[in-house]
């Protein structure tokens, strides 16, 4: 009875030590993964405003704004009040970037207001919802990306 009690033991405590000791890398990976606001890059993502995509320059300044941006909070959605957050009222025409997150394809639908900025991230049948503060993307971004329509 003993003898297995010590080997628990002795697999419990190696087990303790390995997960303290995890190196930076790894623990950024782990939580990586569960981070609600991820980067984007620029190679994996397509933006579109108004049916148009953005190019070059205006693309990369629109997911570096993007990028930078500050979680505030998410938005809970209940079921049925979809619709309520792809399209909410006053809230004008959205960014839309898709892009792929690991092996999924995602897509953002960012509407700008001037106090803060709605996320809805939607992939498969799944809708999260979310509000970042950014500066740049409420005050910059949005006179360069009405001069495209």
């Amino acid at each position: 009875m003993t003898l297995p009690v010590l080997i628990l033991t002795i697999i419990l405590s190696l087990v303790k030590i390995l997960v303290s000791c995890l190196p930076t890398d790894t623990v950024n990976w782990i939580l990586s993964k569960f981070k609600l606001h991820s980067e984007l890059s620029e190679a994996n993502s397509i933006v579109t405003f108004n049916g148009k995509r953005l190019e070059n320059e205006k693309k990369l300044q629109v997911i570096n704004y993007f990028n930078e941006a500050k979680f505030l909070k998410k938005n809970h959605i209940f079921p049925g009040n979809e619709q309520l957050f792809l399209h909410p009222e006053n809230s004008g025409t959205p960014l839309v970037i898709d892009t792929k997150s690991g092996k999924k394809d995602v897509r953002l639908f960012v509407y700008i207001y001037n106090d803060h900025v709605d996320v809805v991230k939607q992939y498969k049948k799944k809708l999260i919802s979310y509000s970042l503060l950014s500066d740049s993307l409420q005050e910059r971004s949005m006179p360069l990306i009405r001069n495209l329509v």
